[in-house]
């Protein structure tokens, strides 16, 4: 990580570079979710560059590629949207993220042509850290071997980082493997795939007013920005709002008890009382409780909620 003065360089479109970094060391991706794989890939970028006095890059793209190559095709959703993985790569502590826009006269720019205009002559790389299945250019022609064959005559390095192992039975670490953990409700797995806990970001909204009045415990219903959503239930969250951690309870799905069929997020913050509604927040996945369930009225429902709070303070505590 780099000191608390560090501030990462955004450049969003090649256009807006002023001219090629100092001896840019490289790695590329979509870095959804910006996972452990992702962060070793990091970790070595920086090393090189600290031992050739360069500069750290991330290169990604914007919007996902599979949005523009297959627009008919509902793409799987993403684990981070920009503005989160472009934090956490900073967290990383990487020195400059470039983002391509990513469109179809884009795609059908070929191998050679991305390495040398845009990596070498543009960004100024003078290594590149990739994983052993790295591929780009026009149909995927680029790959390990096509940098290796060319390193030499280009004046670049090649660094080939093995694959990061997860925890057993979940294979390597991927951001489909992420998504999959997420969408189960795994969220005790997604954080060791991660390194921290899955979060979703939104804002509050006005919700159907039960939470307070009706049950006791009132709620922060939040219309969410990012696509992937943990599967239905309850869990044990902490919310960042106004610089602060606060911690609660969250309910994902369909609320069955009151049989309105709506689609909510909901969180109860613990010894919380001020008004939130249109105010953006954060909402950290710590552990799930339990499924989401049918009770057999409001009272059933408020004491079975009384004991996820419970429950959810002992986990936080």
């Amino acid at each position: 990580m780099k000191g608390g003065g560090f501030k990462m360089r955004v450049v969003e479109g090649l256009d807006s570079l002023e001219g090629p970094f100092e001896r840019a060391v490289v790695t590329i991706g979509n870095f959804d979710g910006v996972h452990k794989g992702h962060q070793a890939l990091f970790a070595r970028v920086k090393e090189k560059a600290r031992e050739i006095g360069g500069t750290a890059v991330a290169v990604t793209f914007e919007p996902h590629p599979a949005k523009v190559l297959h627009p008919n095709t509902p793409a799987p959703p993403r684990i981070t949207l920009y503005e989160q993985k472009a934090e956490l790569i900073a967290a990383n502590g990487i020195d400059a993220l470039v983002c391509i826009p990513f469109s179809m006269v884009f795609a059908a720019l070929g191998a050679m042509a991305f390495l040398k205009d845009i990596l070498i002559h543009r960004i100024g790389m003078k290594a590149i850290v990739v994983g052993r299945d790295y591929t780009f250019g026009k149909h995927r022609e680029g790959n390990v071997d096509f940098l290796e064959k060319h390193a030499q005559e280009l004046g670049f390095e090649v660094i080939c980082e093995p694959w990061v192992d997860t925890v057993p039975g979940h294979g390597r670490i991927s951001s489909t493997t992420v998504r999959k953990t997420v969408m189960a409700g795994d969220v005790a797995v997604a954080f060791d795939l991660l390194g921290r806990y899955y979060q979703v970001r939104g804002t509050v909204v006005s919700g159907r007013g039960r939470g307070g009045s009706a049950l006791g415990f009132p709620t922060a219903n939040i219309a969410l920005t990012d696509e992937l959503c943990p599967a239905n239930g309850v869990y044990a969250v902490t919310v960042e709002y106004g610089g602060r951690r606060l911690k609660g309870v969250a309910n994902i799905g369909y609320s069955p008890t009151f049989e309105d069929h709506l689609f909510t997020v909901e969180v109860h913050i613990f010894d919380f009382a001020e008004q939130i509604t249109g105010q953006r927040i954060r909402v950290n996945f710590i552990e799930r409780l339990r499924d989401e369930k049918k009770f057999s009225g409001i009272d059933e429902l408020k004491r079975q909620i009384a004991v996820d709070a419970a429950e959810a303070r002992r986990i936080l505590a």
